[in-house]
């Protein structure tokens, strides 16, 4: 059994820290005390186990070893890293689909509450897909762009339309390569049927498969769920917000919507603001209703409403402890059974929501889009009900909580650095160009309880910002930063290298924008094709001075994008341990798999996928990415001592002086 950590050793969160002294104080289990009781397999962590029929398990421990049906280590590794990426293309995906049928629906006047809420992004999306817009009604146009999402799944033939969005030039290596999805559902059942027992048997090729399943994901299912999502509840704009469980309020009815579906949270807080909800709140003893989010729930409607984050992914069970939830609301993904069990210690109901998940001892109340207002009603109803169980002995609710600026879409940083007569990427491409912005980083991800919680995220972010370096973040990665305070015009700044320190403080931006949940990981596929076609840092992703990182990844969704990143061109770095990493010093093969993933991606695609443990190498890793890509292109040697000496910093520095030196600073010696 692995030592027994101390709070500040699970988490560098203040309230988290709090909420973990309480719950050894309760006598409690969390996530992060069932890590360390639960010892990890090193054969099935490293990759080196098979079950994939009824003969095994095989566990390859021994040099030159197989499987009973033959399959060696690399065939081994190979499936089940395919396998791992198909299951998080599915679960992305997924949303993408119900997110179509959702739009279908609106623009049939057959989904209750939702209506088109962004009519400009819609005919900006259909024009993509050559779908006529002019004299036509939104109703009309979201009717055919929903059909042929829809379509988009199901296709047998062809290629899926969205990678006509990529660069000319990636889709024709795209093409060659023979990876341009055919249809979403099509690659995912493929990727399984190739890994299953007696079928594909070479690593390669096993994995070029890997890489065709994970693009149906970023440039179809992710694609589509982000677009339809922004026509229906608004393209994020920067809005302010707060994170962290200080956003639980004593005197008012808490309910936290936790998972990833935007059409169930959208339509909570449309709920929690009728007066009929409100009256009912306050008829029970409340002030009121008061929503917050988890994970990327929270995100969804952060950046598009405002509604605080209570935490990531780690804080779902933190949150219930508090005492002071009345429900905790959950739909899909990343939702931990532990929740019901230890709800049972509290009132906290736990209520699922989606006909594809159910946990046991949870109340069961199906979302159905065609009824939506009513069925968010009555959940905060239920909610309400339950206010009166409150036990107030066990009310605790640690006061950490940090304003942010949520909301930059890709559109929004488009207009941000030109406004609207000459919205562009031209001045972010200008300030890499210059040296300004030594490149982009985009830190992304999940929490993972094998390591202190947020620490691996925000120590990256810290020190590559030192650097010059722009930090975009989605995820459990954004929600680190921002209870962090890193979310605000003016948050940080002392830390940040001077070169982006000047454009912060001229465009009026944060040095971490928030671009919203996991799905809008495409959002920065879009930012960075954009700045291809913009010109001056190459003409295709694999040239521009940009690395993924996602230091605390746990998820088969965080392998998917991880993929289609690398397929995309970019160099991503994954912390923590390797799902494929192997034992080199007892199997003599068992690295095959991981030196293709790095070296054989690359020479292929532009890019490659590293898992990097040390915090300190990921950061001198991603540098050296940044600064290979800066020489390659001919832009000059980081240099930051070129900058610094201009915009408020400036201004700053002057106001501080007495008068007739101020004077002199602003006009010259000769006044």
């Amino acid at each position: 059994m692995a030592k027994k950590r101390e709070p500040q050793e699970y988490t560098t969160d203040p309230a988290a820290q709090q909420m973990l002294i309480r719950a050894e104080e309760l006598g409690v289990q969390t996530a992060f005390t069932r890590a360390d009781d639960m010892v990890p397999c090193n054969i099935g962590g490293a990759g080196m186990c098979c079950k994939q029929c009824g003969m095994g398990p095989c566990r390859l421990t021994k040099d030159g070893q197989v499987g009973i049906c033959g399959a060696t280590i690399d065939t081994i590794q190979a499936r089940n890293l395919t396998r791992a990426i198909a299951a998080g293309a599915a679960a992305h995906s997924d949303h993408g689909r119900d997110m179509a049928f959702l739009l279908k629906a609106t623009a049939n006047g057959e989904a209750e509450g939702y209506y088109i809420r962004d009519v400009a992004k819609l005919r900006m999306v259909a024009g993509y897909y050559d779908i006529p817009v002019e004299g036509r009604s939104p109703e009309e146009i979201a009717n055919d762009l929903a059909d042929f999402y829809i379509a988009q799944f199901g296709q047998q033939r062809g290629e899926v339309l969205p990678v006509r969005r990529a660069t000319k030039k990636r889709q024709q290596l795209w093409r060659e390569r023979g990876v341009v999805p055919r249809g979403v559902d099509r690659e995912v059942v493929e990727a399984l049927h190739r890994t299953h027992i007696g079928d594909d048997q070479d690593a390669e090729h096993i994995l070029e498969h890997a890489i065709r399943t994970a693009l149906a994901d970023g440039w179809a299912g992710s694609m589509i769920a982000t677009d339809i999502s922004d026509i229906l509840f608004g393209t994020p704009a920067p809005i302010l917000g707060q994170a962290n469980l200080g956003v639980i309020k004593e005197d008012m009815v808490n309910v936290i919507v936790h998972g990833h579906e935007p059409s169930l949270s959208e339509m909570i807080v449309a709920a929690s603001q009728d007066p009929e909800i409100i009256a009912y709140a306050r008829a029970a003893g409340a002030k009121g209703v008061n929503l917050s989010g988890i994970c990327c729930t929270a995100n969804e409607i952060l950046m598009r409403q405002g509604i605080p984050a209570a935490g990531n992914f780690l804080h779902q069970e933190l949150a219930i402890m508090t005492g002071a939830v009345e429900a905790m609301v959950v739909d899909v993904q990343c939702i931990m059974q532990a929740l019901v069990g230890l709800a049972q210690n509290f009132h906290t109901q736990i209520i699922t929501t989606s006909p594809k998940v159910r946990i046991k001892g949870a109340t069961h109340i199906e979302f159905e889009e065609h009824k939506a207002l009513t069925i968010a009603k009555q959940i905060l109803k239920t909610a309400i009900d339950n206010f009166k169980n409150r036990d107030k002995s066990k009310t605790y609710i640690p006061q950490v909580r940090e304003d942010l600026i949520p909301g930059f879409s890709h559109e929004y940083i488009n207009y941000m650095l030109g406004g609207s007569y000459r919205a562009s990427f031209r001045p972010l491409n200008d300030a890499i160009m210059a040296g300004r912005i030594r490149g982009v980083a985009a830190i992304v991800g999940c929490n993972n309880p094998r390591s202190s919680q947020d620490y691996l995220h925000n120590l990256v972010t810290k020190e590559l910002l030192k650097q010059d370096v722009l930090i975009v973040q989605t995820g459990c990665g954004a929600i680190a930063s921002a209870k962090l305070g890193l979310m605000l015009g003016e948050a940080g700044l002392s830390e940040v290298g001077p070169g982006l320190r000047e454009v912060c403080e001229t465009v009026g931006i944060p040095p971490v924008l928030h671009m919203g949940s996991c799905v809008d990981n495409t959002r920065i596929l879009t930012v960075l094709t954009q700045m291809a076609e913009t010109g001056g840092l190459g003409d295709d992703i694999d040239q521009i001075p940009a690395v993924g990182l996602a230091p605390e990844w746990m998820s088969e969704k965080a392998l998917a994008i991880a993929t289609y990143c690398v397929a995309s061109g970019a160099y991503v770095i994954f912390g923590g341990a390797s799902p494929v990493s192997g034992m080199p010093d007892r199997v003599a093969d068992s690295d095959i798999v991981l030196r293709y993933i790095s070296q054989g991606w690359e020479e292929r695609y532009g890019g490659k996928l590293e898992f990097i443990a040390d915090p300190q190498e990921m950061i001198k890793a991603t540098l050296a990415h940044i600064d290979k890509k800066r020489a390659a292109l001919g832009l000059p040697e980081y240099d930051p001592t070129r900058f610094g000496r201009s915009g408020d910093s400036k201004m700053l520095q002057i106001e501080a002086l007495p008068l007739e030196k101020k004077r002199e600073a602003i006009y010259g010696a000769a006044v």
